[in-house]
């Protein structure tokens, strides 16, 4: 049976919420509880306003993000909005503790910029507009936004200090998988806008880890999760011409296999494809079965070692790189690295092994 997931609101409208509430008691001299605030796809949200108060010459509202079922981490936290009247037409906004401040090109919003996407800075806009005001000074606080920024790709697209403002509409729906495939874009964006020539797509931390310990450069490496097609196609776009594969062997052997959505869920034949490569090689029925019998392709790599049969992590490296590039028809040229979870470099094709020696 197909559950109706509950929606939500977003931070920039938790924030457009913190402003309107400052601006009713600006102007009405009343604290509201709840305000209502339209969305910039035309949805009414009521939202509560937990708290408001009266500091220097600053009015400051404090809202608790709900993302309804949404699985997002900000959910629960209080967004705190800073309004001050200032003389002009401008509203000129300013990112307080946890919010994030943009460092690096790439991004919707300039370097130096406080990391408040154009979205939620429209929301804040149009409740000005209602109230006629137009010169205000926004400051948006999220106290816990320091530490789950690192559980973000805030740190990997440059954005520094805490997490970002955001929201196309104010309205928050449970994320679809489309969704979070795109949310992977950026970094693809801002490594090109830093100059980079090349990209290193790592599915995990694992990935990463390696690829920062041999000395591959931080600014190139490129979060794609599970889905490494759809990232594939997504550099082809922004014209990339090589990209290096760096991942545990147990998320790259599926795309030697041809699968490029690599959820376990969705598809799983590691040790089949392990199996697979190995009896291709000469490995002897039975230990080909023991690799069958394991239930982890890192259980399956000490039989490998046990035959001294590393030669056919090559293989496999290449026939990822080749299923990889014929994935984008030839458009990128492709290089392989596996690894295992000690961060180990268990093989690479020639072109990865060039590319690493050049590095």
């Amino acid at each position: 049976m197909k559950k109706n997931l509950r929606g939500g609101f977003t931070t920039g409208a938790a924030a457009a919420a913190g402003v309107k509430a400052a601006l009713i008691f600006l102007t009405e001299k009343k604290i509201p509880h709840e305000v209502k605030i339209i969305a910039l796809d035309g949805t009414i949200l009521k939202i509560p306003i937990k708290n408001l108060i009266c500091k220097d010459d600053k009015i400051v509202s404090e809202v608790i993000k709900n993302s309804g079922d949404d699985p997002d981490i900000t959910n629960g936290a209080s967004i705190f909005t800073a309004v001050k009247k200032i003389s002009g037409n401008e509203i000129i906004f300013r990112a307080g503790v946890g919010v994030g401040k943009i460092t690096k090109p790439g991004l919707q919003i300039p370097v130096g910029e406080p990391a408040i996407n154009p979205g939620p800075r429209k929301l804040i806009k149009n409740v000005a507009a209602e109230f006629k005001i137009f010169g205000l000074e926004v400051e948006i606080s999220i106290p816990a936004g320091v530490e789950l920024a690192k559980k973000t790709l805030n740190p990997i697209l440059g954005v520094e200090g805490g997490i970002s403002i955001i929201g196309s509409t104010g309205v928050l729906r449970p994320m679809s998988e489309d969704a979070f495939k795109n949310s992977l874009v950026p970094q693809i964006e801002v490594a090109k806008a830093a100059g980079c020539k090349f990209l290193i797509f790592v599915p995990g931390k694992i990935g990463e880890n390696i690829a920062k310990k041999i000395c591959l450069p931080e600014n190139a490496i490129v979060q794609t999760s599970n889905f490494i097609g759809f990232m594939l196609e997504a550099a082809a776009e922004k014209n990339f011409s090589q990209i290096i594969l760096c991942g545990h062997i147990g998320k790259l052997i599926k795309v030697a296999a041809g699968i490029f959505h690599t959820h376990n869920r969705v598809a799983d034949a590691r040790l089949e494809t392990l199996a697979a490569y190995s009896a291709a090689e000469g490995l002897n029925s039975i230990e080909v079965q023991k690799i069958l019998n394991c239930a982890t392709t890192e259980e399956a790599t000490e039989i490998i070692s046990a035959n001294n049969f590393e030669r056919v992590y090559k293989k496999i490296a290449e026939r990822a790189s080749f299923r990889a590039e014929r994935y984008i028809f030839g458009k990128i040229k492709i290089g392989t690295i596996l690894v295992d979870y000690a961060g180990n470099i268990l093989g690479c094709d020639d072109f990865a092994k060039k590319f690493l020696i050049s590095k």
